[in-house]
């Protein structure tokens, strides 16, 4: 069965080997029949930086609004992008910052004076979500490390607005890897756009 497909590189930059796997698969998805729509970070245009916190609106530019658009009419999304000291890059971040907001990816439950509770619909139910990383280092040894890399995007953000995360792909060392290593990374992830998931 088809599906919707939104898939976001979170790189900057689109020549490296998060861009090549974004295009892997975005091929696979097509080859395989998806309505897939892809969008790279480097290339959008908006302020990552929310000035007065969540205090005051800040009115979302146009890549923003479509960037909202594009999650929503979509049955799965998919994030790729780098992990940069042990997390994922500013831009990302402040792109999620700025344009996950309630209303469109969760809405608080309120009181009926109003207040707003610690509750919340998830209003992304139903769809699926995908992350696949690179890192300069090895995925084990950064497993290693404190904290948990893959937290804040997979259950912060995507769980939070409802979505169902499958198993993280996560590929290293990323840095100047063995072309056959590179080419078998790449069919994992247009087979994975050939399945939708």
């Amino acid at each position: 069965m088809s599906k919707k497909i939104f898939l976001l590189l979170g790189h900057p930059d689109n020549s490296g080997l998060c861009g090549s796997l974004a295009d892997a698969y975005e091929q696979g998805a097509k080859e395989a029949g998806h309505e897939i729509v892809r969008m790279n970070i480097g290339e959008m245009q908006f302020d990552p930086i929310l000035h007065k916190g969540y205090r005051a609106r800040q009115e979302l530019e146009p890549d923003l609004q479509k960037f909202q658009e594009h999650v929503q009419s979509a049955d799965h999304f998919v994030v790729v992008h780098p992990v940069w000291w042990v997390g994922m890059p500013a831009i990302l971040k402040g792109l999620f910052d700025r344009a996950w907001l309630p209303g469109s990816a969760f809405r608080y439950i309120k009181t009926k004076a109003g207040a707003r509770t610690i509750f919340w619909h998830r209003l992304m139910r139903g769809k699926t979500a995908r992350i696949i990383v690179t890192s300069g280092t090895a995925p084990w040894l950064v497993r290693f490390l404190p904290g948990n890399v893959n937290a804040q995007l997979r259950w912060g953000i995507l769980w939070f607005a409802g979505f169902r995360v499958y198993h993280t792909k996560w590929f290293g060392p990323a840095e100047n890897p063995p072309e056959a290593r590179r080419a078998a990374w790449l069919r994992i992830i247009h087979d994975l756009g050939r399945s939708g998931k």
